[in-house]
């Protein structure tokens, strides 16, 4: 009996506490003392309760506009969008927040930020790269606003990390194409990438690439094109083998070249 009593005593103190706590958050959100919502907003800030917190900036930040105190409320309170993995929220309020506190002592780290959340918003290499770009964008930016930040060495580093992604995608787009027999547009996406990415590690590859898409473009045009493209094969074979003599698609380029000659001199 003393045992049960004891259970019941246990979930009754624990039943009180659970309902204190949240009649005393419900308390405070529903009061009219902005200045008690601020500190209980801090503290739940602190304490790593985001939403709560969140609510609560929400709640009183029209009341401390065109104050000292809206910089300090509205930093947090982006930043309870970004703990939340809002991360399309965040981007925007930290922009925001640059934009209207352009000399804050917080503006700095915002515009950071701004970048960093659409960093985290930046998905596998398959897939859309608009946040990708949009992050390497905001990242100079802020390199070029703040070149002497302790952030700008991260923040180049996480450029180039997407830059890699980017170039990822780029290849497999190109590759892609190849594998659909698509070789025009192979061809023009493998250019693309010699453009755009000059000192890429895989650029050997690429080229590579390039020259065996336009030798199968050359094969597969019709009769009209084909002298042309042949043409175009043997100046890119011969690109290759003058930059990379020792090659391992060496010899494959060398039959490529062959086959393109010999596929001129029937032409004529």
């Amino acid at each position: 009996m003393y045992k049960k009593i004891f259970q019941f005593t246990l979930l009754f103190v624990g039943l009180s506490v659970l309902f204190s706590c949240k009649s005393s958050f419900d308390t405070v959100l529903s009061s009219t003392d902005n200045n008690l919502k601020k500190e209980k907003a801090l503290e739940y800030f602190d304490q790593e309760e985001y939403y709560k917190a969140q609510l609560l900036f929400e709640q009183i930040m029209p009341f401390y506009r065109g104050t000292k105190e809206i910089e300090p409320i509205y930093f947090k309170y982006c930043y309870t969008h970004y703990h939340l993995g809002k991360y399309i929220l965040s981007a925007y309020y930290f922009k925001n927040f640059t934009q209207t506190f352009p000399r804050s002592e917080f503006a700095e780290e915002a515009s950071y930020m701004n970048a960093f959340s659409n960093y985290k918003l930046s998905p596998n290499y398959k897939l859309d790269q608009t946040y990708t770009a949009t992050a390497i964008d905001e990242f100079q930016k802020f390199i070029n606003q703040y070149p002497t930040s302790d952030k700008v060495e991260v923040s180049n580093a996480l450029i180039e990390e997407m830059r890699a992604k980017q170039e990822e995608k780029a290849y497999a787009s190109a590759e892609l194409y190849y594998k659909l027999e698509e070789y025009q547009s192979a061809n023009h996406a493998f250019d693309n990438l010699l453009k755009d990415y000059p000192d890429s590690q895989n650029v050997e590859k690429v080229r590579y690439m390039s020259v065996v898409s336009a030798y199968r473009l050359a094969e597969n045009s019709i009769v009209s094109k084909k002298k042309e493209r042949y043409e175009e094969t043997i100046k890119l074979a011969l690109e290759f083998k003058d930059r990379y003599a020792e090659s391992k698609y060496r010899k494959e380029v060398d039959d490529i070249s062959q086959s393109s000659t010999d596929a001129l001199k029937k032409l004529q």
